[in-house]
């Protein structure tokens, strides 16, 4: 039986994936695998059960990536599942930030007792006239999942649209429209758009890429949004941008203390997969992974881990391995199993910076004394016979 620990509530369609042979536990200690969404686990102690942990979301800031990678924990996130509702969300901050649309409802609701509301309304509705997305210029830093989506609206809308990712996948490059305009680099596209929105992940090269510099590149009256990562954003410069009237409004799903204050931001409560859709699909989403990891030792969209589909193992056995990514690793895998006249049909193997992950279907029974003889080699952190 393998035992599941949620660590928040997981969308019931998502559970509904598991079958007889999974049960939920309340006790982290016995879990064979976790869901999480939003919980801290970076103080947690992992039981030597635990197999994979998969956040039902994109973001995994929450969870010790390197030390799940040491103890053979794979950890699983649900890229695309919520995308396209942080999109909808990213084109209502676009026309919010277009139209004063938040300013001209707090100013109906503060004149809404007074009987001659209607001739206010129309005596005072041009202090809140705004301007057309139709035409104007859009940069879209970051085309995954979302940054695709949010570029393909952006054109149906009538915008001009420049993209930048130098690191786009081949899947995401055959979605994303061809009338797209690609900018080799991000400076071009803070110089040229009258709205940017962010949509990276938070790396050393994107860590606070909106800052003094990159803001005094862009046009005046430009717009910034960011549904992405609240760091991707120095808080500091963009406070001094808005106050000078350089920045006209920062759109942002991260409220801190700063973002709050801001005069001409417009913080929401971080709502970009804040869906019933969206939260049903990564939960979905990441039960299937969770099973096909455990079932048949397949990764697919790991972030400490490499991807590895080996497909349904159809012979006697399926050894699955993490271990160090050093060398001579597979020659004493298969040295160790040709010593007990065990013959492999398949091997897989793939790396992914200091982490390795082997798979070997074998034609002959496997016994536990040659599992843990395989535990035994030096580098190797988890091995799992299914």
């Amino acid at each position: 039986m393998i035992k599941y620990h949620c660590l928040n509530a997981i969308a019931k369609v998502g559970l509904d994936v598991f079958d007889a042979k999974y049960e939920a536990t309340e006790n982290m200690e016995e879990a064979n695998v976790a869901l999480v969404r939003s919980a801290v686990m970076h103080e947690m102690n992992f039981p030597e059960s635990l197999l994979a942990i998969a956040r039902a979301g994109a973001g995994v800031n929450n969870i010790p990536l390197d030390r799940c990678a040491e103890q053979g924990i794979v950890v699983f996130n649900t890229p695309g599942a919520n995308a396209n509702a942080v999109k909808e969300l990213v084109l209502a901050g676009m026309l919010l930030a277009a139209r004063d649309i938040k300013g001209g409802i707090d100013w109906v609701q503060s004149i809404k007792d007074d009987e001659n509301v209607a001739k206010l309304v129309e005596k005072g509705k041009s202090k809140f006239a705004g301007s057309e997305l139709r035409g104007k210029k859009l940069g879209v830093i970051g085309l995954g999942a979302i940054g695709v989506l949010v570029a393909n609206a952006a054109l149906e809308l009538g915008m001009t649209v420049y993209g930048c990712d130098p690191y786009i996948s081949i899947a995401n490059a055959w979605k994303l429209n061809r009338s797209v305009i690609e900018m080799d680099n991000r400076e071009d596209v803070f110089k040229e758009c009258d709205y940017i929105t962010v949509h990276t992940p938070l790396l050393d090269d994107t860590r606070k890429m909106i800052n003094r510099d990159t803001i005094a590149m862009m046009k005046d009256g430009v717009v910034i949004l960011n549904y992405a990562r609240d760091l991707l954003v120095d808080d500091e410069a963009m406070e001094e941008a808005l106050a000078s009237g350089k920045v006209a409004h920062y759109m942002t799903d991260f409220a801190n203390p700063r973002s709050v204050k801001m005069k001409g931001a417009i913080v929401t409560p971080h709502l970009g997969a804040s869906t019933k859709e969206s939260e049903d699909n990564c939960a979905i989403m990441a039960a299937k992974q969770i099973r096909d990891y455990v079932e048949n030792g397949n990764i697919i969209n790991s972030v400490n881990y490499p991807s590895l589909d080996a497909g349904v193992c159809r012979v006697a056995g399926r050894i699955c391995i993490q271990h160090k990514n050093i060398p001579n690793m597979l020659s004493q895998f298969t040295t160790a199993l040709a010593n007990r006249n065990i013959n492999i049909e398949n091997m897989y193997n793939k790396s992914r910076g200091d982490y390795a992950y082997s798979v070997l279907d074998v034609c002959d029974q496997v016994g536990e004394d040659m599992i843990a003889k395989l535990s035994e080699i030096a580098g190797v952190l988890k091995v799992r016979l299914l």
